[in-house]
């Protein structure tokens, strides 16, 4: 899924999060209504989008009365992808150097750090 995670734009992102969001396969029509509302793109727009993640295997769409589309990389995959790459690229492949610009720039609150600190004990409890 790596490699699927890699090939999508930002746009593609976009209809994406419309599919996780619903967590269920979707029709086009709420899909185009909602980047409508969201994006101001036209219907030919979304369905070249969707067609273009069918193509690299990150969508399904199934044939019903319309076509429904479903997401086949989750949002989960995502993340840990764009995560990685994140840290390869700008932290040179280090995971501590980017949770210390997290704490230093003040990206996270009191109850994210609390959340973190019991997270991190949990996973030193498991080795």
């Amino acid at each position: 899924m790596e490699e699927i995670a890699a090939k999508i734009t930002d746009s593609e992102l976009e209809v994406m999060e419309v599919l996780w969001q619903a967590g269920e396969p979707l029709p086009l029509q709420p899909i185009r209504t909602q980047l409508e509302r969201t994006r101001g793109w036209d219907g030919s727009t979304v369905k070249t989008l969707l067609r273009r993640l069918c193509e690299k295997g990150a969508v399904e769409a199934e044939k019903r009365a319309a076509f429904y589309y479903r997401p086949l990389l989750s949002r989960e995959e995502y993340q840990r992808w764009s995560t990685s790459s994140l840290i390869r690229r700008v932290y040179r492949g280090s995971a501590r150097d980017l949770v210390a610009s997290l704490v230093r720039g003040d990206q996270l609150t009191g109850r994210d750090l609390e959340e973190l600190r019991a997270l991190l004990d949990q996973e030193a409890r498991r080795e």
